[in-house]
C-alpha cells in the first residue's frame, strides 16, 4: 500500500507540477493589458495553478462546520468542551499515525547531517525508551525492543514529546520538498549534507541554499534560468501537528454521515470516530461483536482471552490495524493518544462570551515571531543547522495592530489580566504555559477517552508510553480538493473499505 501510495504521489505530483506550466504568452492581465510571461513585457509571470499535491501519507479533510466539545457524559464534570458550533478549514491529515520506522529514519538523517559537529542535536531528538519502565511490571523488554526492533516498525513511535514531534515536523517538510525539486529535475540527489549545508525549504526560497543543481526554472525576465520561488505553487507547506480542532473533526468523519453532496445535513453525531454507540462491529457478518480500537476493555483486560483475543494487542498495535473511519484515517481512537498543536485551557475561544468571532479554525497557543532582517530587509544569514533565524513579536510592535495586541497570546482571556483565572502551577493547578492537549485514547485507556471530544492535557516537554502523534498540512487553494469532487471520493472509499467487511 505504501509503494501504491508513493507511486501515486509521483504521478499527480508530475501531472500537476507540468500542469503548473507559465501560462500562454497571448495571456494579459485583467488590470493593465500587459502581457504575461513575456520577456519584451517585463517577464511577469503567471502560472496555470491546477492545485497543491497531496503530501506522502496524508489524506484530505475537506472541511466544513461541525459541533466541537464532548459527545459522551463529562463523567469527571470538568467542563472543560462545551459543545459549540465551529468552522475548520479544509486541511491535510496522516493517515496513520508516525511509526518507529519513520522516526528512525529521521534520526538516521539527523546523525549524518549533524552527528559529528552538532551530537547534541541527535541527543535531544532521541525518543524516551524508559517510558515503559513501572515500579510494578515487568516491561524492561519493551526498554530495548519497542523503538528499535523491526517486528515494531509499523507501531507508533512513543516516548516522543511534544517539542521532538514538532522537529519531526520541520525536518519531514524539507525532506519532502527536496524530494520534490529532485523529482522535478531541479536539484541532484545530495547524501552529503553537513551542518548548515543542507536543504530547509525557507533557507532555499530565500536564496541561502543552493544545492546540487540540476536545470532550474525559465527566468521569464532575463531569459536566463533561476531557482524556484514560492509563488511556482511547487513546494509544499510546512507538515505540522494539527489543531485540537482539527484533529477532532477529522477523527469525527462527520462526512459519512451525510446522506447525499446535495444535502446540507448530518444524520447523526457520533460518540466515537465510527458509527453507533458502542465500540463493537454492529453489521450482521462473520465481524459483528468485533472490537473496533485498541484500548482496556475493563480492569486489567487489555486484549481479551487466548482463543478469542478482542483487540489482539496488549500494548499498541501495527498503525493500519482496525477499520479506517469515513475520512480513511486509522486508529483516530485507541492505540495511541496524540500531541495536538494546542495549548490546554478549560475554557475555549468560542465559549468566551462576545468572541463569536473566534469560531473559525480556533486555537490556542499563539506565540508570534518574525524574521530576523538585515539593515536592507533580508533575512539574516542561517543559523548553524541551516534554519533562517526568527524572534518573538513584541508587545510594542503587536500594540498598534487592530487585531492582536501581544506578541504571545497564551492567555488570552483565559489567565489574563482580563480573566478571573489563575493558573499558578504547582499551587492551584497543574496547568501551565507547557500544558498540550492530547487527544484519542490509548491502548491503556478505557472507552470513555476513545470519544474524540474527550481532551487531556501533558506538558510539551514529557513523553509517555501511550502517547504519539501524526502530522498535518494546511490546505491552499479551493477546500473541496483539486477536481472538487472530494466528498464522492470520500463516500467511495468508505464504501470499499466497508465491502472487505461484509
Amino acid at each position: 500500500m505504501k509503494n501504491v501510495s508513493k507511486l501515486l504521489f509521483l504521478l499527480i505530483g508530475t501531472a500537476l507540477i507540468f500542469g503548473s506550466c507559465k501560462s500562454g504568452k497571448n495571456d494579459r492581465s485583467s488590470s493593465t493589458g500587459w502581457k504575461y510571461n513575456d520577456q519584451k513585457w517585463g517577464g511577469f509571470e503567471k502560472l496555470n495553478y491546477e492545485g497543491q499535491v497531496t503530501g506522502p501519507n496524508l489524506v484530505l479533510i475537506q472541511g466544513g462546520t461541525f459541533t466541537m466539545g464532548v459527545t459522551e457524559e463529562d463523567v469527571a464534570a470538568e467542563w472543560n468542551n462545551v459543545p459549540r458550533r465551529v468552522t475548520v478549514s479544509s486541511f491535510y491529515m496522516d493517515e496513520t499515525e508516525v511509526t518507529n520506522i519513520d522516526y528512525r529514519e529521521y534520526l538516521y538523517w539527523i546523525s549524518n547531517t549533524f552527528g559529528e559537529s552538532y551530537p547534541e542535536v541527535y541527543a535531544k531528538a532521541l525518543p524516551d525508551t524508559l517510558v515503559w519502565r513501572e515500579e510494578l511490571a515487568y516491561n524492561e523488554p519493551y526498554v530495548e525492543t519497542y523503538f528499535r526492533y523491526p517486528a515494531y516498525d509499523n507501531y507508533p513511535v512513543v516516548g516522543v514529546n511534544w517539542v521532538q514531534a514538532n522537529e519531526f515536523c520541520k525536518w519531514r517538510t524539507d525532506r519532502v520538498n527536496e524530494m520534490i525539486l529532485i523529482e522535478r529535475g531541479i536539484l541532484n540527489n545530495n547524501n552529503d549534507q553537513k551542518d548548515s549545508d543542507n536543504f530547509n525549504t525557507e533557507s532555499y526560497l530565500t536564496g541561502q541554499y543552493q544545492g546540487s543543481v540540476k536545470k532550474n526554472l525559465k527566468d521569464m525576465k532575463t531569459g536566463g534560468d533561476r531557482p524556484v520561488k514560492f509563488e511556482d505553487g511547487i513546494l509544499l507547506p510546512a507538515y505540522r501537528l494539527p489543531t485540537e480542532a482539527e484533529w477532532e473533526y477529522a477523527a469525527l468523519g462527520l462526512i459519512g454521515n451525510q446522506p447525499s453532496e446535495k444535502d446540507e445535513v448530518i444524520t447523526d453525531r457520533k460518540i466515537y470516530p465510527w458509527d453507533g454507540n458502542t465500540v463493537r462491529y454492529q453489521k450482521r457478518n462473520k465481524y459483528q461483536g468485533e472490537i473496533l480500537a485498541n484500548f482496556k476493555r475493563s480492569a486489567g483486560d487489555y486484549m481479551g482471552m487466548a482463543g478469542k483475543l478482542n483487540d489482539a494487542a496488549s500494548i499498541t498495535c501495527d498503525v493500519r490495524k482496525f477499520l479506517p473511519n469515513d475520512y480513511g484515517l486509522y486508529n483516530m481512537a485507541g492505540n495511541v493518544n496524540e500531541w495536538t498543536l494546542d495549548l490546554y485551557r478549560p475554557l475555549t475561544s468560542t465559549t468566551l462570551r462576545d468572541h463569536e468571532d473566534q469560531d473559525l479554525n480556533p486555537y490556542r497557543g499563539n506565540k508570534f515571531q518574525t524574521k530576523v532582517l538585515d539593515e536592507n530587509g533580508k533575512p539574516v544569514e542561517k543559523d548553524s543547522l541551516g534554519r533562517l533565524v526568527y524572534r518573538p513579536v513584541t508587545d510594542e510592535e503587536a500594540v498598534v495592530r487592530d487585531n492582536y495586541k501581544k506578541g504571545e497570546v497564551y492567555n488570552y482571556l483565559d489567565g489574563d489580566s482580563t480573566s478571573a483565572a489563575v493558573y499558578e502551577y504547582g499551587k492551584t493547578t497543574l496547568v501551565s504555559d507547557k500544558a498540550r492537549v492530547i487527544k484519542g485514547g490509548s491502548w491503556a485507556d478505557r472507552a470513555y477517552w476513545l470519544s474524540p471530544g474527550a481532551r487531556r492535557f501533558k506538558e510539551e516537554d514529557k513523553s509517555d508510553r501511550t502517547l504519539g502523534f501524526r502530522c498535518a498540512m494546511t490546505r491552499t487553494g479551493g477546500p473541496a480538493g483539486n477536481d472538487d469532487s472530494a466528498g464522492n471520493k470520500f463516500k467511495a472509499k468508505k464504501q470499499k473499505v466497508q465491502r472487505k467487511y461484509k
